[in-house]
Parts: C-alpha cells; sequence; structure tokens
C-alpha cells in the first residue's frame, strides 16, 4: 500500500504530531508499505532533508494558515500515485485543500484529528471558538464529513470532540498512537545526558519534557513544587524542566522560581532530542505533566517505554488507561491536583516506585507499542476499505 501524509510542518519542535507522524511512517515502511509526506515546509528545512521518509515540501509558506497555490495543484498532479491520503490535523490549509484537491477523485482519505477538536478550546478560547465557526461550516465540517473515516487517539478525544461544533458528521475511529522503545537501554548510563548536565549526576531527578507553554501547567508545576520544598526544607527531588520555549513564557516562570528560592532545585534543559532526550527519561524517576489539555500525550508513552512512572493530570486524554493499569498518578490539572501528585509520589517507597515502573512497561507493550499500534492501523484501514484486504497502487503488502 502507498499512503501520502498531508501535515503542516514535520518541525519537530511543533509538538507530538510532526513525531507520531514520524514513527508511524516508519513503521509502515517496515511492513512493507511506502509512506510518503506532503508538508508546508521549507524544501531547505533540516527535517526535510534529512528525513528517512520522502518529504514532499511546498513551503515555504507565509501565513500561520499555510496556504500555497501550489499544493492543490501537486495533489491533483500526483494523487493517483497513492493508494490512500491521511490529514494530519486540522485548521489549516493542508487539510482543506486535501479536500479540495481530491473531490473528484477515487482516491479515499483520513483524518487524524491530533485533539484539535476538543472542547477545551471551545471552554477556554470561547472568541477563538466563535471564529472558528465562521470557518467551520465550509471547511473543517466538510473535511471531516467527507473522510472515509476520521480517527481519534482516545475514548475521551473521541466524547470531547462531539461537543465542540453542533453541526458535526463523520465516521468515528479510535486508535491509539505510539512510539518504538528506545535504542539507549536502561541498563547502560546515559552518558551525553550527563556530560552535557553533569551537576545532575547522582540526584533524584524528576522530568517535564514538552513545550514550554501555558497549556502544559508549567505554573502549576514550578507553584506546587515550591509548596512541596517549603514543607520539605531537604526534599530529595530535583526538577528539570526540558522543551522548546516558542512563546517567550521561560523567563517568566524562571522568575516565579527565584521567587521561592528553587533556582538550585530547577534545571532549565532546553529542547532535548534523541540520546538527550531518553537519557534525560532514563535518568528521571518519573514523568510529570500537569496538562490543562492533551489530547494524546506521546511523551507519557515515551516515559512509559523506558519503564518510568508518569505522574499526570486527568486532562491528559491517556490518563484513564493510565489509571487502570496502576502505570502513574492521576490528579486534577489544578494546583492542588498538581501538589497532590507530588505528595503522593514522595510517599511512596522505592519497591511500590519500581512495581509501578513496572506497570508503566507493561502498560506501554499492550497498549502504545508503535508495532501493535500500526498492526492496529492497517487492520481498521483494510475494514474501512471493506473487502478485508488493503488496496496495492504502490507496492505489494
Amino acid at each position: 500500500m502507498k499512503i501520502l501524509r498531508a501535515i503542516r510542518s514535520m518541525d519537530p519542535q511543533g509538538g507530538g504530531v510532526a513525531s507520531s507522524v514520524q514513527e508511524m511512517s516508519m513503521a509502515l515502511k517496515n511492513r512493507g508499505h511506502e509512506v510518503e509526506i506532503v508538508s508546508l515546509d521549507s524544501p531547505l528545512a533540516p527535517w526535510v532533508i534529512n528525513n528517512l521518509i520522502p518529504i514532499h515540501a511546498l513551503g515555504p509558506v507565509q501565513t500561520r494558515y499555510g496556504y500555497t497555490s501550489k499544493y492543490i495543484p501537486w495533489l491533483k498532479k500526483h494523487i493517483q500515485q497513492y493508494d490512500a491520503v491521511i490529514v494530519e490535523g486540522l485548521w489549516q490549509y493542508h487539510s482543506f485543500g486535501v479536500w479540495r484537491a481530491l473531490q473528484q477523485s477515487d482516491i479515499p482519505y483520513f483524518v487524524f484529528s491530533h485533539g484539535m477538536l476538543d472542547f477545551w478550546f471551545k471552554q477556554q478560547y470561547p472568541l477563538k471558538h466563535l471564529k472558528k465557526w465562521l470557518y467551520w461550516p465550509w471547511a473543517e465540517y466538510r473535511v471531516l464529513r467527507d473522510a472515509k473515516a476520521v480517527f481519534f487517539t482516545c475514548e475521551e478525544e473521541r466524547l470531547s470532540a462531539q461537543k465542540s461544533f453542533w453541526l458535526y458528521r463523520c465516521n468515528e475511529k479510535v486508535i491509539n498512537l505510539g512510539t518504538s522503545i528506545p535504542l539507549l537501554e536502561s541498563t547502560q548510563p546515559p552518558v551525553k545526558f550527563f556530560e552535557k548536565f553533569p551537576q545532575l549526576q547522582n540526584k533524584r531527578l524528576l522530568l517535564f519534557l514538552g513545550r514550554i507553554h501555558p497549556i502544559k501547567g508549567c505554573d502549576l508545576l514550578i507553584e506546587a513544587f515550591a509548596r512541596i520544598v517549603q514543607a520539605e526544607r531537604n526534599l530529595p527531588l530535583h526538577l528539570v524542566i526540558a522543551g522548546p520555549d516558542s512563546i517567550c513564557w521561560q523567563a517568566k516562570l524562571e522568575k516565579m522560581a527565584a521567587k521561592w528560592a528553587l533556582n538550585n532545585q530547577i534545571t532549565w534543559a532546553g529542547m532535548l532530542n534523541n540520546e538527550l532526550k531518553w537519557g534525560a527519561l532514563y535518568s528521571s524517576e518519573a514523568l510529570i505533566l500537569p496538562s490543562h489539555h492533551e489530547n494524546f500525550g506521546m511523551v507519557v508513552a515515551e516515559a512509559m517505554a523506558c519503564s518510568k512512572p508518569v505522574l499526570i493530570s486527568n486532562q491528559v486524554g491517556i490518563w484513564r488507561e493510565i489509571e487502570q493499569d496502576g502505570a502513574g498518578i492521576v490528579a486534577a490539572d489544578t494546583l492542588e491536583g498538581t501538589t497532590r501528585l507530588l505528595k503522593k509520589w514522595l510517599a511512596m517507597n522505592s519497591q511500590e516506585r519500581v512495581n509501578m515502573g513496572k506497570n508503566a512497561h507493561k502498560s506501554f507493550l499492550n497498549r502504545f507499542e508503535i508495532n501493535k499500534v500500526a498492526d492496529n492501523f492497517l487492520a481498521m484501514m483494510k475494514s474501512e476499505y471493506g473487502n478485508g484486504s488493503l488496496p496495492t497502487t504502490g507496492i505489494t503488502t
């Protein structure tokens, strides 16, 4: 089967969507399928040039929406080379352009919403939601309505999407995202990570890994951590906050930390990739993510792959699965809830923490391991084609 994946950008700093597309594409490629990507990136972008998956980069584009006059003509010219198109995300030109280009085509397309229909946005940003309503009936509603299927990454996300717009119709399917087990083994010391951060050796580390953004609850984490430090003067934990800061919020957070005299107990690591990222995960006792909204939480699955418990808010889409499998601790996305996450973790003894890490790894293997996820994805695609088999325009499956 030959698949074209349409995405706004494959820039890894953009968050989990690009990462999930990369992981799944490699897994499908390893199963004998052919995968290509069309994006609105600049063809000179390093993540385009160095990618193992062919990327047709039609940018650069000048606006956030991503309009380019090259997109639809390119799709119409090349679409018959593919068996299916998968649209990754909504609200930008890459999704609406696929709908327009495929109107007269017999090539089906599918949509991964990636949390972009979540009811949380309607509640949090009502004015933006009104603006989206002006766009919805003639664009994204049609994109979803005419898709062969719309994929949600968990049941929580599917149910939330139904509440965002009353004009709503699509063929809903739930399919988990996934990731691979890192090449760096847990028995190996994370050399590069400690070479970059030698001051962190022999410390009990708690890791936040994600964008430095209000939606991630970074401010809640710092204030909750301050509460714990004030209550326990010899707190054994050191907090590592790692991730890109595209909105220049980190300086404000650092001032918050300084106000509570936390400078010696927080390390700002910046964005970590590849071995540095896995090194950070393996070096830490647990991952903490008190997000206000997270449709799936790829970093949660990555931590579980490393046998690390996850301390998350109940706004992370897979929180029910985490709680059910005993893979972590769940609390509300409030200051009190985030403080509770820290208190519960500190109250556990070493054997309880080890057991929770084992549960996390087992849950990862059962639910989020990329090969299992890829097999589930292909099985769902087969069912959507109706005859129990996949088309073979590209290569033999």
